[in-house]
């Protein structure tokens, strides 16, 4: 089943310090989820990052790979702990090992989201907690493992790795900022700084911003769990969260592209290629500070 559930997309020539992901573009819905739903599949699609995937794949000409949930959020999410479970969900009392407190559970976001959207009930009744474990045992650790797996081959070969969290957010996440009438096309989440080295985040920024977008950091999204597991700048290991408002290609009622599209995917084809370069200074600076060593 796991095969069924993510996916792999490797370039022709691997030669990037940067490993793309994208937890939230899958749309596949197991059969056992879909009968305990209450939802139409469109409705369960609400909360999916549509054709991030997509918008991001040129990674794979820069030398990059890209690994890519193919089931829905809906049904698991991926940038949560494993165990932020919902004691609402389920007939059983979760164990203490779980965290059912998290302020992600109690808004209907946990590991096994009970609400979807706009905050849309997903499931007609309870579960049992075995089902959320056969999902965390089969979907969650076996994507967790190949990404960390993935990072960890980079970081060896190259003494140093950029994971690109790839996402996108609701129009209604992307208001104006403070002191701006402008709504905000692009959020990075580095962790305030914690996650990723400064100049990768400029970096971004400011080739975003020089092609007419709106960018700003950390706010409403700072990067979840991904980004804050596998971001250690002092170790070389980087990571940023790349939150695109949806409103910008993509019909969010029908999920359907919008012309815009073709216009913006050569941007963040153009930013793969500009992020491998970067990625080749780092490379450069740790083989010298280890010959100085």
């Amino acid at each position: 089943m796991t095969e069924h559930l993510f996916e792999l997309l490797a370039p022709a020539r691997w030669q990037s310090a940067i490993v793309f992901d994208s937890p939230h573009s899958g749309s596949v819905m197991p059969d056992d989820f879909v009968s305990k739903t209450r939802l139409n599949a469109r409705d369960l699609r609400q909360s999916e990052d549509s054709h991030v995937d997509a918008l991001f794949s040129g990674c794979l000409a820069a030398g990059a790979p890209m690994l890519r949930a193919l089931a829905s959020r809906a049904y698991l999410d991926l940038n949560r702990e494993p165990y932020e479970l919902d004691q609402r969900l389920f007939f059983e009392t979760l164990p203490g090992y779980m965290n059912p407190g998290s302020s992600r559970v109690a808004a209907g976001f946990g590991t096994i989201p009970r609400l979807v959207g706009d905050g849309h009930e997903i499931y007609r009744g309870r579960l049992m907690l075995a089902d959320a474990l056969a999902r965390i045992e089969n979907f969650y650790k076996p994507y967790h493992r190949q990404l960390k797996a993935l990072l960890d081959e980079v970081h060896t070969a190259t003494g140093t790795v950029l994971l690109v969290d790839c996402h996108s957010m609701p129009s209604s996440a992307a208001r104006p900022s403070a002191g701006t009438s402008r709504a905000v096309d692009v959020v990075l989440g580095d962790r305030f700084g914690s996650a990723c080295a400064a100049e990768i985040t400029t970096l971004v920024e400011e080739f975003l911003t020089s092609r007419g977008l709106h960018v700003v950091r950390n706010r409403p999204y700072a990067g979840g769990f991904i980004t804050e597991v596998h971001g250690a700048p002092q170790h070389n290991r980087h990571a940023l969260q790349i939150e695109i408002n949806r409103g910008l290609y993509l019909n969010e009622h029908t999920l359907e592209l919008l012309p815009n599209f073709i216009a913006l995917k050569p941007i963040f084809d153009r930013l793969a290629r500009e992020l491998s370069k970067l990625m080749d200074d780092f490379r450069v600076e740790q083989t010298a500070l280890k010959a100085a060593e």
